[in-house]
C-alpha cells in the first residue's frame, strides 16, 4: 500500500515529462564578466535578472562596509539572521535605515521591506481587499499578483494584456453593482512584464484609478534600478510615483540581492504592518542582507552608464532577431523574448544553445500562454557588443535549423 502512495505524483510527473514541461534544477556556477557554468559548459548568461551586471560577489571592501553599516545602526557585528518576525524581535536598526533610504529613493512618505517580491505582493493584495471587494489584474501579471488576488477572496477581474478599454468596462460594471456600498477596488499591474518585455500604460492606469476611485498597485520588480534617474523606476520616470498608491519593488533583480519593498503613504505602511500576513508571520529579512542592500542601493544610484549599456544590449538582440525574421512580440524593454510556439521546439532550441555556450532557458505554459513557448533573453549591462553579436549569430542559426 505504501508503495502506491505516491502513484499519482509519478503519473503527473510522467505527463509533464511527455509534454516537455517537466522542471528540473540544474546547478549553475556564475563566472566572471557575465558568464556561467552548467553541466561543465561555459555559457554566456542571457538567462538571469541581474540586469545591471553589478559585481555578484562580496569583496573585502564590501564586507567592511557591511560591518560598518551594522555597527552604525546598533549591532556589535553582522547578524546573520533576524531571529524572529519583524514584529517580535526581528526588526533591526539596519532594517529601519533601509526603509528610510528606500522611502527617500522612491519619493514616498514611508517604505516597508519584505523577504521577497512574492511575499510582498501576496501580503499587500490580501490586506487591501477582501471577500466583497474587487481586484482588476492584467492577464499577464506575475503569479504572485494572481495568488494574492486569489487568497484575498475578492472578486477577480482579469483584462486582456494592456487592454485599457476592457479594464474601464470592467470598472464600470463593478461600479454599477456597488449601490452606495463602500467596497474597495484595486487595480494591479506589472510595470514591465517579465516574460514579454512589454511596458504597462501607466498614465492610463493612473487616470482610470482616479476616475473610478480605485487603489493602484504597480509592481516595479523588473523596472526598478533600470529606469529613471538613479534607477528609481518607471513610475518616477513618468512623474507618476506620487499618484500611484503603492509601488512594489524587489532587490533580487537589478540590485542583485534578495528581498522586496513597498513604498507608499505612511498610513498604508502602518496598515500593512498590522494586516499583511506575509510580514506579520514571516521571519524578517536577515540584517546581513539589509546591510548589503543599503550598500548596493548606492551603487544602483550611480549606475546610469550601466542602464544605458543594458538598453543598448537589449536593442542589439531585439533588432537582430527582427532582422532575421524571428518573433520577439511587441515589447521594447530590456527583456527580449524569442517566441517559438511549441514546448518541444523551445526545449530543443534551449538545449542546443546550451551546447553552443549560450544560456537561454525555455519558458513554457503555464508561465506563458499556450502556444507561446519561448526563450527569454535578458542581457546584462556588463556584456560586450562583440559577445552579444556572436551570441546573436549562434541563436539565429540554431533557431533556423530547429
Amino acid at each position: 500500500m505504501c508503495s502506491k502512495k505516491y502513484d499519482w505524483m509519478h503519473q503527473d510527473l510522467e505527463r509533464l515529462q511527455a509534454g516537455e514541461r517537466l522542471r528540473n534544477m540544474i546547478e549553475s556556477h556564475w563566472l566572471d564578466d557575465g558568464y556561467m557554468e552548467r553541466d561543465g559548459i561555459r555559457m554566456l548568461n542571457l538567462a538571469s535578472n541581474h540586469y545591471l551586471g553589478l559585481n555578484p560577489w562580496l569583496d573585502d571592501d564590501g564586507w567592511e562596509q557591511v560591518k560598518a553599516w551594522c555597527r552604525q545602526y546598533g549591532e556589535s557585528g553582522v547578524r546573520i539572521g533576524s531571529g524572529a518576525s519583524r514584529l517580535i524581535s526581528g526588526h533591526d536598526g539596519v532594517h529601519a535605515q533601509l526603509e528610510r533610504e528606500i522611502a527617500k529613493f522612491k519619493g514616498r512618505q514611508a517604505a516597508l521591506v519584505f523577504t521577497s517580491g512574492y511575499m510582498a505582493n501576496v501580503g499587500v493584495i490580501a490586506a487591501l481587499v477582501g471577500r466583497n471587494d474587487a481586484v482588476f489584474s492584467d492577464k499577464l501579471n506575475h503569479a504572485s499578483i494572481v495568488d494574492g488576488a486569489l487568497l484575498s477572496r475578492a472578486h477577480m477581474y482579469r483584462y486582456s494584456h494592456l487592454d485599457m478599454n476592457k479594464l474601464e468596462y470592467q470598472l464600470q460594471q463593478w461600479s454599477k453593482t456597488l449601490e452606495g456600498k463602500q467596497n474597495h477596488a484595486l487595480i494591479v499591474s506589472d510595470a514591465v512584464f517579465s516574460m514579454d518585455g512589454t511596458v504597462a500604460p501607466l498614465r492610463d492606469l493612473v487616470l482610470l484609478k482616479e476616475r473610478y476611485n480605485a487603489l493602484l498597485l504597480i509592481d516595479e520588480a523588473h523596472s526598478g534600478g533600470v529606469y529613471g534617474v538613479e534607477g528609481q523606476g518607471i513610475c518616477h520616470k513618468l512623474s507618476l510615483h506620487e499618484r500611484v498608491d503603492i509601488v512594489m519593488g524587489t532587490f533580487g533583480k537589478a540590485f542583485g540581492a534578495v528581498g522586496a519593498y513597498i513604498a507608499a503613504d505612511d498610513i498604508v505602511i502602518r496598515y500593512m504592518i498590522n494586516r499583511a500576513r506575509t510580514l506579520i508571520y514571516n521571519t524578517g529579512l536577515p540584517p546581513l542582507m539589509a546591510a548589503l542592500i543599503l550598500m548596493r542601493l548606492e551603487q544602483v544610484k550611480k549606475a546610469d552608464h550601466s542602464r544605458l549599456a543594458l538598453m543598448r544590449n537589449a536593442a542589439l538582440l531585439r533588432d537582430g532577431f527582427i532582422e532575421a525574421g524571428l518573433n520577439t512580440g511587441v515589447g521594447s524593454s530590456h527583456i527580449v523574448p524569442l517566441i517559438l510556439g511549441t514546448d518541444d521546439r523551445a526545449v530543443a532550441i534551449s538545449r542546443k544553445l546550451a551546447q553552443s555556450g549560450i544560456a537561454g532557458i525555455a519558458i513554457r505554459p503555464p508561465t506563458v500562454p499556450e502556444g507561446t513557448a519561448r526563450i527569454r533573453f535578458t542581457p546584462m549591462a556588463s556584456q560586450s557588443e562583440e559577445e552579444l553579436r556572436k551570441a546573436l549569430s549562434i541563436i539565429v542559426k540554431v533557431v533556423r535549423e530547429t
